[in-house]
């Protein structure tokens, strides 16, 4: 079922808006009553791309932040400096720290992405470090389902503390 037949259903079973008019849709089962067709707001059309992940996310939005408050800092020295304002030069040494921090931030989104996908992402070359991470995880968990599973055997068969079967 494509995107637009799963839309179409999605409106089919939303229960009208009486306030939007729609256009009519003659010869659509209706369940017995007249049902009025509307127009819906919005569509919901899933996600091209996954969403970023959290770290990264946490990385780009202190970014935004400290971008914005360097863009306000900016505006700010300008318009006292226009006025003559004794305020234009802290403000013009304040805009150049901040437009240092900015350009950290930003470095610092880019170095937390490279980092994820490192660690976790998904990459389709043999030298992938997450592939590597991945493999020995699993080597591990083999191990311990094996241990556990050899505990259980001997418990079973009431072993422990013999040193062979027959004696």
């Amino acid at each position: 079922m494509g995107t637009a037949e799963r839309s179409r259903a999605r409106w089919d079973r939303e229960a009208p808006d009486r306030d939007i008019p729609g256009p009519e849709h003659a010869g659509e089962p209706g369940g017995g009553e007249q049902r009025q067709n509307y127009r819906p707001l919005w569509i919901e059309e899933p996600a091209r791309r996954h969403p970023l992940p959290d770290p990264v996310r946490t990385a780009a939005v202190r970014a935004i932040l400290v971008i914005a408050v360097t863009l306000i800092q900016a505006m700010v020295a300008f318009l006292c400096t226009l006025a003559g304002s004794w305020l234009a030069f802290p403000m013009v040494i304040s805009g150049v720290a901040s437009t240092v921090v900015a350009t950290w931030a930003v470095v610092d989104v880019w170095v937390t992405r490279q980092v994820w996908n490192q660690r976790y992402g998904v990459v389709s070359e043999p030298s992938s470090t997450a592939r590597s991470l991945r493999r020995e995880r699993r080597a591990h968990r083999r191990q311990e389902r094996a241990g556990v599973g050899e505990q259980e055997r001997i418990r079973r068969t009431g072993g422990a503390g013999r040193l062979s079967p027959e004696s």
